[in-house]
């Protein structure tokens, strides 16, 4: 497929796009941003999908890094992958990351305090729950596993979600739950999907899906998938996956937002039907089931009994 570049704005300043794109910053490495789920869920006009799967208060959840760095350059990733975001000087500490992300939540949602229902507003402003997701790879911060402890100390559950590329840390860390993303059935693919620093980050890959097999934690391996690009070949997903042996596994379509409007076109876009065709597949191969699907965010939810429960 080729890539659409039509009516997308050229990229500013690192400092600029981040206040642009709503992010604020919690330290000096670490960010904070509202879903559009937060800002649904706050007004009582909707929830997340893993409301439903896993029972996330969408407008209590605080959506962070640690980190803006990456190691990969995803095709489908809505960040702008092609800032080239350097290592800090000096890294912040668990403690102080812990405390400015929940400063940077209180102030990114005081807009909200006119606006949305009074006990909504009350309730967000005391976060339940921290997903490490929001931008960067997280394992790449070193402190990640003490960051994971401090907001359990202040009993706020945690979702890591990781790239698989940094088996040693996804080895330390233990998190309410644990997600690795999965966006290729081989190497080649992988290749052109994730477009990593080094062609050797696929043996990462490998190696974290059987550290994964071994975790206490819940696990979860997600599946974001492109039309045309790497939406084929679902025996191949489920061969690696059973190197992880996950309490889920997540299937997602790719969705046309940000700077992915740069490499891919709209069509990359998989409608809910063609996703849970796929995920059958992905089950019936792997052993699974299908345990949940939510149409409007076009994900599947598979687990080994087609059971899921609330783990927060």
């Amino acid at each position: 497929m080729s890539p659409q570049n039509q009516n997308i704005p050229d990229i500013p300043d690192f400092k600029t796009l981040l206040k642009k794109q709503g992010y604020s910053l919690a330290g000096t490495h670490s960010a904070v941003k509202t879903c559009l789920w937060l800002r649904r869920s706050i007004k009582d006009e909707g929830k997340c999908y893993k409301s439903r799967f896993y029972g996330i208060t969408s407008h209590c959840c605080i959506q962070m890094t640690p980190t803006l760095m990456c190691n990969q350059r995803c095709l489908h990733c809505w960040r702008p992958t092609e800032i080239d975001v350097p290592a800090p000087n000096v890294w912040d500490s668990p403690v102080d990351i812990a405390r400015y992300s929940v400063v940077a939540q209180r102030k990114l949602i005081s807009g909200f305090g006119g606006s949305a229902p009074k006990d909504l507003w009350l309730e967000a402003n005391e976060p339940k729950h921290v997903a490490i997701s929001l931008s960067g790879e997280p394992t790449l911060y070193p402190y990640l596993p003490e960051l994971v402890e401090e907001y359990a100390k202040k009993g706020i559950s945690t979702f890591v979600v990781t790239n698989g590329t940094n088996p040693k840390m996804v080895k330390r860390i233990n998190p309410s739950q644990l997600y690795m993303s999965l966006d290729a059935p081989d190497k080649d693919t992988y290749l052109k999907v994730c477009v990593p620093k080094s062609p050797e980050l696929w043996e990462k890959i490998n190696e974290s899906l059987k550290v994964l097999r071994e975790k206490d934690t819940r696990t979860a391996i997600r599946i974001t998938l492109i039309k045309g690009v790497n939406m084929f070949n679902p025996q191949g997903y489920a061969e690696l996956i059973k190197k992880a042996e996950p309490d889920f596994v997540e299937v997602k379509a790719y969705m046309h937002l940000g700077f992915s409007r740069r490499r891919l076109p709209r069509e990359a876009m998989p409608m809910h039907d063609e996703v849970l065709s796929f995920s059958k597949e992905v089950a019936d191969n792997l052993g699974y089931k299908i345990a949940d699907d939510v149409e409007i965010s076009r994900v599947v939810l598979l687990s080994k009994d087609g059971k899921f429960s609330n783990i927060t």
